[in-house]
């Protein structure tokens, strides 16, 4: 997912600054099911630290282990792992470990990859036999412009190749500066979206009260800059205000985000849309169905916390065209 290549991307490059070498192990092929699918990676670094993960945690070690070849030799390897034999796992594995080396120019292109906010794309190249082999590695292209993970990396056409498409980073709009506004920017941060709270220019507090916010912003409803609200944010109104949920909702009619949450009842999302038609008779019926309203998903959420939990579910089922229910009754695969 973007938000982990970019927490991995600033890891790397801090080590780098440290004289620290790191090694990436991805997931680029599964036979069988896992507890997660092929794309997900893990840093092994040679002071000993690890970030991320690849499975449930039964398969960590051993790639913590086949890295210390990767770091010693500077070479990558391909190595597998047959959960079916072992507790907790299922399927076999195919793990790429391979040396990283992040160029200032490549550091400089994924920045803007994720300040602007655009989408790129990786092709790892292994092959499905264990062993070491200079040809297997990573390239990603930023941009347009090709980078590979490593500076003598060639292309191989003899090799295996896994493909990762990735959407731009996604966004969270809040409009509401109340503690449920904090606590849903906090576990939304968690989940490595970049979040952006809206409050109105009267509005007292500051940045710092929202704690793990991105940006903080206190347009007028009239100045309000909703050209960066695409199909890669989500919007949710929670001011607290009826006159200004209103001014807000008239301020968004022409955007397209994935999702749009309203906090409240189902009366009062009704009261929202009257008012509004009666300040703007052309709102677009689509605009007005596609509005989430009481936001959430039914779990008996109470605190601000909780409610946050059932917003940000509602938000992951929508956005992964998913239909909430318990895993158990779930017919398939997990991740089908």
């Amino acid at each position: 997912m973007t938000h982990e290549i970019k927490n991995l991307v600033g890891i790397i490059w801090k080590a780098q600054q440290q004289g620290i070498k790191s090694v990436l192990a991805t997931v680029v092929a599964l036979e069988g099911s896992s507890y997660r699918r092929p794309g997900v990676r893990m840093l092994i670094q040679e002071n000993g630290k690890t970030h991320g993960a690849i499975s449930g945690g039964c398969v960590e070690k051993e790639v913590e282990r086949q890295a210390q070849f990767v770091l010693k030799m500077d070479i990558p390897k391909i190595i597998t792992y047959d959960g079916r034999f072992r507790l907790g796992c299922e399927g076999i594995i195919y793990i790429l470990i391979e040396p990283v080396n992040i160029t200032q120019v490549m550091k400089s292109q994924f920045d803007i990859v994720f300040t602007k906010r655009l989408a790129f794309k990786s092709e790892s190249f292994y092959s499905i036999e264990e062993g070491a082999n200079k040809s297997f590695g990573t390239q990603f292209y930023l941009s347009g412009k090709r980078y590979t993970l490593k500076e003598d990396f060639t292309v191989s056409n003899q090799l295996e190749c896994f493909e990762q498409n990735f959407s731009p980073l996604f966004q969270l709009y809040l409009f509401g500066a109340e503690y449920d506004t904090v606590r849903l920017c906090k576990a939304a941060s968690d989940l490595g979206w970049k979040v952006t709270v809206v409050a109105s220019p009267d509005e007292e507090k500051t940045k710092t009260f929202f704690g793990e916010v991105n940006e903080f912003i206190t347009p007028s409803f009239e100045t309000l800059d909703t050209s960066l609200i695409d199909d890669q944010t989500a919007v949710m109104l929670m001011t607290h205000s009826f006159n200004k949920d209103v001014q807000y909702l008239l301020a968004l009619a022409n955007t397209h985000p994935a999702y749009f949450g309203v906090l409240g009842p189902k009366h009062r999302r009704e009261r929202l849309l009257e008012k509004a038609l009666d300040f703007n008779t052309e709102l677009s019926v689509e605009f007005l169905e596609r509005l989430h309203g009481p936001a959430g998903i039914n779990i008996g959420a109470e605190s601000a916390e909780e409610i946050a939990v059932s917003i940000l579910a509602e938000i992951l089922s929508v956005i992964r065209n998913q239909k909430p229910v318990q895993l158990k009754e779930k017919l398939g695969n997990i991740h089908d």
